[in-house]
């Protein structure tokens, strides 16, 4: 993959992909929606937060991606990477199969492709306000964009904290978790996402339309 940054174009061949889940800053949201989910059926957490380990071909920079079924959604969330002996931070989706989230969480992150935004920053440079930098992300439902998710990193566990719980090496990729689903979490064709730092008024944009193939019995 090709990243753009400050200081001009890096390729990014990833290592090791890990995908930080349950990263919720409040712990008592993080229970709720742990009970939210073991009443339809999903198992709860071993830990939290959790690190699932993940294909590093799922990570995409393609605009159009091909899911099996009508029961994935995506969601924005932050993402570190390791590279040149620095920490970068940039913007991807967990795309994931809701359907087969109700029988392994792992199993549900690992056969969906995950969306990467084409644009880095180094973390150094935005550490100092990482808590005022904004997540959101909208859908495109009923013929017209409606916003998915809104919020800031401060609703997440610190990233710096993710960063030494997941000990991401060099070449390693993590996405760090996300917001809440505005009207609760459904499928969409078409997901775009934003990373907006107030600071600097720089924003990282990503958009993609999922394909959805048909389940063949």
């Amino acid at each position: 993959m090709i990243f753009k940054t400050s200081t001009g174009d890096i390729e990014f061949v990833a290592q090791q992909l890990t995908v930080a889940g349950w990263t919720g800053r409040s712990r008592e949201a993080v229970d709720h929606h742990i009970q939210e989910l073991a009443d339809i059926g999903i198992a709860p957490p071993t830990s939290v937060p959790l690190y699932y380990r993940c294909s590093t071909q799922l990570l995409t920079q393609d605009a159009e991606i091909d899911m099996l079924g009508s029961d994935t959604s995506g969601e924005a969330e932050p993402l570190l990477i390791r590279l040149n002996g620095k920490t970068w931070l940039g913007l991807a989706s967990d795309q994931t199969d809701r359907a087969l989230e109700t029988h392994s969480v792992a199993h549900s992150k690992q056969v969906c492709p995950k969306p990467v935004a084409d644009t880095l920053w180094e973390f150094d440079a935005v550490s100092d306000h990482l808590d005022q930098i904004e997540l959101a992300s909208w859908i495109f439902e009923d013929d017209e964009w409606k916003q998915y998710q809104k919020g800031t990193l401060a609703m997440i566990l610190p990233l710096t904290e993710l960063l030494s719980g997941s000990g991401l090496a060099e070449g390693g990729a993590m996405l760090c978790g996300t917001l809440p689903a505005i009207d609760g979490v459904r499928p969409a064709a078409q997901f775009k996402m934003a990373l907006h730092d107030p600071i600097t008024d720089k924003t990282i944009t990503a958009e993609y339309t999922t394909t959805t193939l048909p389940v063949v019995a």
